[in-house]
């Protein structure tokens, strides 16, 4: 099946809550992992480090500059996508509702 949620690429964020809770899971259990907040703020930290590293490569600012821009775009969405999983893991952990904390706080904006 894949991640897809149909032709346009959309996958509703609940069901991407449930996938990364999910898959935190299985990482915890096969690391030994207890996560608790100071683990999802090192992990948070971490992706966002990959993620400056992906975009610094893409733009041509640091080493790796020289691999194919395909494959630096490729691995700039792996990286995002790892930084959104473990927020939303550690949203889940907090019993915070990401989805509706957003609306909340961005959708205010948008009211008249």
């Amino acid at each position: 099946m894949g991640f897809s949620g149909g032709e346009t690429g959309a996958v509703a964020l609940d069901e991407i809550t449930a996938r990364a809770a999910r898959v935190g899971a299985l990482y915890c259990e096969r690391f030994g992992i207890v996560p608790d907040e100071a683990f999802f703020l090192g992990k948070l930290a971490e992706e966002l480090g990959e993620v400056s590293a992906a975009t610094l490569k893409l733009t041509g600012r640091s080493r790796g500059a020289e691999t194919p821009m395909a494959e630096r775009e490729a691995n700039l969405r792996e990286e995002m996508a790892d930084l959104l999983g473990f927020l939303l893991m550690f949203a889940a952990h907090r019993g915070i509702d990401l989805g509706a904390a957003f609306d909340e706080k961005w959708g205010r904006w948008l009211k008249d």
